[in-house]
């Protein structure tokens, strides 16, 4: 009889599994406090923050003031939840001090402590000296952060430039290349922690000097001192095939040192290989079939690689739109764990491809390797993930109808995916693509759900699909209702704060809205706008506003309107006096004056006539 043993998560993970996402649910980590929820990008953002921030501000009084916090309420006990021991215990200068520092992460600290060891003459142990220059060489001379050790691991700012700690680290005399030199006989882990630092905060040519050096001595390197060098061999070489004969060379003599390659090597390669051009794409696909040979299994971040060296971004694709598919072929169905920092890069790289190349289809099979087992693990973080939801969304916008659209529009959105102006931007070229305007009042509510109820370029361009064509009267009144909401965005925006400004073009759409909705004297009022903002109405919208004043036989306003236009100068004025004359009945003294301003003023478009003479409003017949 065998006995199964099982992990500590093994029910919740066989209960998790029993279950599909909620696409109406919000995330899971905003589900403790429903009443912050967020609606918008900016939110989440916004509540992510601050939830992180007060973790960190209790670790930091749990950490600053562990006394207060010994009292263990877990059974069984979690050490993870209890105060980290923060100050070194051990005073008195010694080698047991020194790994205490050594592994409490105190660089600094720990630099000094070897130092006064070396001055007493102190002998300190090769392997803790080893242990000592990894601590300099992974953390780059500087002592980590206190909560964001991680932002460490990346040396090149946003702007490629180096950080504080690449420029301080590495520089003549530093403290790794220092204790390093006082060993009698560094071994291969002294040279690797070196060569492996180096590398890591760019100093390319003294890792392969240091690795000159380690052969010099007789020393083998280890499988993580070669995955380094090929990683730093794109960057000592200037021509493609030089570079890829530097690293066949690090690989023939992994081969002679009989070091064996790991899975870490194949990535080396293949991210080596996104530097070498033509040469890359030659050699990408026997670097896989040898790695393969040696039972080398490829993982996301090795796919990753070989998509980045066929499709670079903005290029054109000239015959290599069969290797997405190849790879879609290898990954489908399989579910893949973390092994490489890269790996989350693999969905993010995969969705661009397939919107660089209109291919909806392979765009379906990554969506659903994203959900094969824990692959939504390797998504990356929130900010990968609205990449990527971004670009699978526009692809649906720019390849699928709109009943396929909404479909995963009410899948994604806002469980998943705070979608941008510019991909709602998207959306509404989808409704008008296929004659669905009558949508718009619903994704108007989910502008200004999502925060884009203020953004100008975006409700211009609503205001006017509503405002091309007239549909039926049921629409029409939901598209006044629309459109006076967004009226009430620009009068006040958000919080209190004016963020639109009204445009000729605005304005006339929302004066059409309003009159094809027969809302004349909404429209009136709209248009009285055009004035308080200095804006000039067109001609067509002051005819088209005449023609709906008339099915009400309304005089006055029909004056009113020829005032208006009088008012801003416009060449059509006098069109629109003889329209008022032939289509309205009017009292002499209102024809006398149309008389006198056509006759007399034929350059100017400005008079004046009382509105209180005319005679009580009939329609012309």
């Amino acid at each position: 009889m065998f006995t199964v043993i099982r992990s500590k998560e093994a029910v919740l993970q066989a209960l998790a599994s029993t279950v599909n996402r909620d696409p109406t649910a919000s995330d899971y980590r905003f589900q403790d406090d429903p009443y912050l929820t967020p609606k918008t990008s900016s939110e989440f953002k916004l509540f992510s923050l601050s939830q992180e921030s007060g973790r960190n501000a209790a670790k930091y009084f749990i950490s600053t003031y562990p006394k207060y916090f010994q009292k263990d309420y877990a059974q069984p006990h979690i050490p993870c939840l209890m105060p980290e021991t923060l100050e070194a215990q051990i005073e008195e200068v010694s080698e047991a001090a020194l790994i205490e520092r050594i592994q409490m992460r105190k660089v600094k600290a720990a630099v000094d402590l070897y130092d006064q060891l070396q001055q007493a003459g102190t002998p300190v142990s090769l392997d803790v000296t080893n242990q000592l220059l990894d601590l300099i060489c992974f953390y780059g001379d500087c002592d980590p952060a206190q909560e964001n050790e991680d932002v460490q691991d990346e040396p090149q700012t946003k702007k490629g430039r180096a950080s504080p700690c690449l420029v301080f680290s590495f520089r003549e005399n530093n403290n790794a290349e220092r204790i390093f030199a006082l060993l009698s006989e560094p071994n291969t882990h002294s040279y690797s922690a070196l060569i492996r630092g180096m590398v890591k905060y760019g100093a390319y040519s003294k890792a392969f000097s240091t690795y000159t050096d380690l052969l010099n001595n007789q020393l083998k390197a280890d499988v993580s001192t070669f995955n380094a060098l090929i990683t730093a061999a794109p960057e000592v070489k200037e021509k493609y095939n030089e570079k890829w004969e530097l690293i066949v060379d690090l690989l023939k003599q992994m081969a002679e040192q009989k070091v064996k390659p790991n899975l870490l090597t194949l990535n080396a390669v293949l991210k080596a290989l996104r530097r070498c051009g033509t040469v890359g794409k030659s050699q990408a696909f026997p670097v896989i079939s040898e790695m393969r040979a040696l039972s080398i299994d490829p993982s996301l971040a090795s796919y990753n690689h070989l998509l980045s060296i066929f499709y670079k971004p903005g290029a054109p694709f000239q015959g290599q739109t069969d290797i997405l598919q190849e790879v879609m072929n290898e990954v489908s169905g399989k579910s893949f764990t973390p092994q490489d920092p890269d790996d989350a890069q693999f969905f993010i790289t995969a969705v661009r491809i397939c919107l660089d190349t209109k291919d909806i289809e392979q765009a379906y099979r990554v969506h659903e390797l994203l959900g094969v087992g824990e692959n939504w693990r390797l998504l990356g973080n929130d900010f990968q993930q609205n990449i990527y939801h971004a670009r699978f969304f526009s692809l649906l916008c720019m390849m699928e109808n709109i009943d396929v659209v909404l479909k995963w529009y009410r899948d994604l959105v806002p469980s998943v995916y705070y979608p941008s102006s510019n991909v709602m931007r998207d959306l509404l070229q989808v409704l008008d693509t296929d004659n669905r305007l009558d949508l718009i009042p619903q994704i108007w509510k989910d502008l200004k759900q999502l925060g884009h109820g203020n953004r100008q370029t975006l409700v211009e361009e609503l205001l006017t699909l509503m405002a091309r064509e007239k549909q039926n009267q049921e629409v029409q009144e939901t598209f006044a209702e629309c459109a006076l909401d967004i009226k009430k965005m620009y009068d006040t925006g958000d919080r209190g704060k004016v963020m639109m400004s009204w445009t000729a073009g605005s304005l006339s759409d929302l004066v059409s809205v309003l009159l094809a909705a027969q809302r004349r004297q909404d429209a009136w009022e709209i248009l009285k706008l055009f004035k308080t903002h200095n804006r000039v109405p067109s001609e067509e919208l002051l005819d088209k506003f005449l023609t709906c004043i008339k099915e009400s036989g309304d005089v006055n306003q029909a004056l009113e309107l020829v005032q208006i236009s009088a008012g801003f100068c416009l060449p059509g004025t006098p069109k629109l006096i003889q329209r008022v004359q032939q289509e309205f009945l009017l009292s002499e003294q209102q024809n006398l004056s149309f008389q006198t301003h056509i006759s007399h003023n034929k350059n100017s478009l400005l008079f004046t006539f009382s509105v209180s003479d005319t005679e009580k409003p009939v329609h012309a017949l």
